[in-house]
């Protein structure tokens, strides 16, 4: 700033500020540098916002997440309509799109069955490169070289800046000289991903990445690789998350819930956890039980059905002697009507809850001790400690978990949105309820911030023995019922398993569900409690799958609130009707885009069949949002208030220039 006085400051105050801004004159070390700085990061505030995605739910959906993706949601459709028109076959545009989100898998396909490969090339590198500079048009120059590969960047740079009947022949020479050196298939697979790149600005994560599908560990690889994420953390990645971090009671639910959906690769081959110790267990003390209620929910054939069923079954016993055990040691979880396995005859094969009576499904139970339910056998104990080794030594496991932590929280405040996975705990008043952590008790944002705060906790001092009641607030986190991340009133797994009555299977609602999604005043009374408010403020959850089926709208409270949990795993398909939701913050306003059945990647290759997505929702705003406006906005004019005050110090020779 001009009118930065130092004589303003006491004698401390300006040696702390001349501290700081010589630091910051270690990076820009002259008046020149620190003034073209300035010029850049304003021009920058004036620019458009970039375009947020918002995703939710994403459950081991590796081929319709990546799709998902690549196609940003339909934009990449978009981006090729508005510039091709008419102009272009229908037949054209969507080959061109299939390269864009395929391009090595596509053009090997291509390059199999064209006669003119040379003019193929040219042809599409040249609709490639027109898509590629309206992408990058609503960003600076500096920001789309940022994008670039590294290989290409220079190329890339002139082509999207070279146009006009003058720059033709120039344009024309560069392309028909990758193609003579045989570079144009790198280019094509650079120059896609770079548009992939530029279409979705920041990429939000509303929580269960893991669990029911099969590639849960290639979605996580896919992020940590992402340019720009945030996840806001889902009770089945706290299950994960628990268990990388070692609690018992979490490391046999992640084993139960994967042997159910027969996840076992992602498991074994994905991050190298040793099943075999309970396998040995199994094959030991169920040889001989049929396991019928442990079927899994995937198809699997022969022994390898048998074995899994009856590793389901084992692992289950365990999970719920450790549930037990966490129940017992923490009263104030308030969750003692989850202490079952007291509850049951065994000599009878009957069980008593709530005073009434119910016969078992399954009664066998020969690692049950009847006086000590909930104590684990010998061999229990041995298998739970080569598990929790194995999973603590999986390297993939612990960088993905870790990944998680450092770029996940419980909710996110960001643009004006708050994203949380699940709810704000509530009563039927819809007051925020209160729990206790670690001695005090919490309710509304401090409840979300101390449930970070001892996650984070439990995960630094996973190797300590000391760690156990630390980890039981994670497991805690995974199914009770004032976790912001599960927001029922009991996770009913026992019942589920062994009684038919399907009124013991039911797991209320926290109030939240019916109160919030149905009042805007309450959604603006959560909003002010996390610091925000006004006309443009929304919130974002994922955790319920909407059934669109039976007439549900993802848009709640005067759309105040979306819920964006549309079924992108498979299994909650067939209850909701449709492939999952995108929820697309960009300069112009909110769209929130609903995807249909996507087959797979092969088909999306071989017959162009692209996911269908179709606007249900558009939110404009009055006018078009600047960067200025955002919370990079923000962070850009301190940097300019900051970078002000170091010229202002460099003029009055207070710090001097490095030439």
């Amino acid at each position: 700033m001009d009118n930065y006085n130092h004589q303003n400051y006491s004698k401390d105050e300006l040696e702390q500020e001349i501290k700081y801004l010589s630091l910051l004159s270690d990076k820009f070390q002259t008046i020149q540098a620190a003034s073209t700085e300035v010029i850049n990061l304003e021009a920058i505030l004036n620019l458009p916002k970039g375009t947020e995605h918002f995703l939710s739910d994403i459950h081991g959906e590796y081929e319709t997440f990546s799709h998902v993706l690549a196609n940003a949601s339909g934009v990449v459709r978009k981006k090729i309509e508005d510039v091709f028109g008419k102009n272009l076959r229908q037949k054209d545009k969507r080959s061109l799109a299939t390269l864009i989100y395929y391009p090595e898998e596509k053009m090997d396909r291509v390059l199999k069955e064209e006669d003119e490969p040379e003019e193929w090339f040219a042809i599409t590198l040249q609709r490639l490169v027109v898509v590629a500079r309206v992408a990058a048009s609503k960003y600076t120059r500096s920001k789309v070289r940022k994008a670039m590969p590294l290989d290409f960047g220079y190329i890339i740079d002139e082509l999207l800046n070279e146009s006009g009947e003058a720059k033709e022949v120039y344009v024309n020479s560069i392309i028909n000289t990758i193609i003579r050196i045989d570079r144009a298939q790198v280019f094509i697979i650079a120059i896609s991903k770079f548009i992939q790149r530029l279409l979705i600005d920041q990429l939000h994560i509303i929580g269960d990445i893991y669990d029911r599908g099969p590639n849960a560990e290639k979605v996580m690889d896919r992020l940590v690789h992402y340019h720009s994420v945030d996840i806001q953390w889902g009770n089945h990645d706290i299950l994960w998350m628990g268990a990388a971090s070692g609690n018992p009671a979490l490391i046999a639910n992640m084993l139960r819930i994967s042997l159910r959906y027969n996840n076992v690769d992602t498991l074994e081959d994905a991050y190298g956890i040793n099943l075999m110790p309970l396998a040995t267990l199994t094959m030991h003390e169920y040889e001989n039980d049929p396991c019928n209620e442990f079927e899994t929910k995937t198809q699997s054939n022969g022994k390898e059905k048998e074995l899994i069923k009856k590793m389901h079954k084992a692992i289950s016993i365990i999970q719920f002697k450790l549930e037990g055990q966490i129940v017992q040691r923490n009263p104030n979880f308030n969750m003692e009507d989850r202490l079952l396995l007291d509850k049951i005859d065994y000599k009878n094969g009957k069980i008593t809850i709530n005073g009434k009576t119910y016969d078992l499904l399954d009664s066998h139970f020969p690692t049950i001790d009847p006086k000590k339910p909930y104590q684990l056998s010998d061999e229990e104990e041995t298998v739970m400690e080569k598990l929790s080794n194995s999973i603590k030594n999986s390297v993939r496991l612990q960088q993905h978990i870790g990944f998680l932590f450092s770029h996940g929280s419980m909710y996110l405040k960001f643009n004006e949105n708050l994203m949380y996975h699940g709810c704000i705990p509530m009563n039927e008043k819809g007051k925020f309820t209160s729990f206790e952590i670690e001695g005090s008790k919490y309710s509304g944002k401090k409840l979300c911030d101390q449930f970070d705060r001892v996650a984070r906790k439990a995960h630094q001092n996973r190797f300590q023995k000391s760690n156990l009641p630390t980890t039981d607030y994670m497991w805690y986190l995974w199914c009770g019922s004032l976790s912001p991340l599960f927001g029922k009133s009991k996770m009913a797994t026992f019942e589920r398993y062994f009684i038919t009555d399907a009124e013991t299977h039911a797991e209320g609602k926290n109030p939240y569900y019916s109160l919030v999604y149905d009042s805007e005043e309450l959604c603006n009374s959560i909003l002010d409690e996390f610091g925000l408010g006004g006309p443009n403020s929304h919130i974002v959850n994922g955790h319920v799958p909407v059934r669109v089926k039976k007439g549900e709208s993802p848009i709640k409270a005067n759309g105040k609130l979306f819920v964006i949990d549309g079924g992108m795993s498979k299994p909650y398909q067939s209850v909701t009707g449709v492939s999952g939701y995108t929820l697309i913050y960009n300069s112009y306003g909110l769209v929130l885009v609903e995807h249909e059945y996507f087959d797979s990647r092969h088909t999306a290759i071989v017959e162009e069949k692209d996911i269908i997505s179709k606007q249900i929702y558009i939110e404009n705003n009055a006018k078009r949002k600047q960067v200025r406006e955002t919370d990079i906005g923000k962070t850009i004019k301190a940097q300019i208030t900051d970078l002000s005050k170091l010229l202002a110090a460099y003029k009055k020779g207070l710090i001097k220039e490095r030439f």
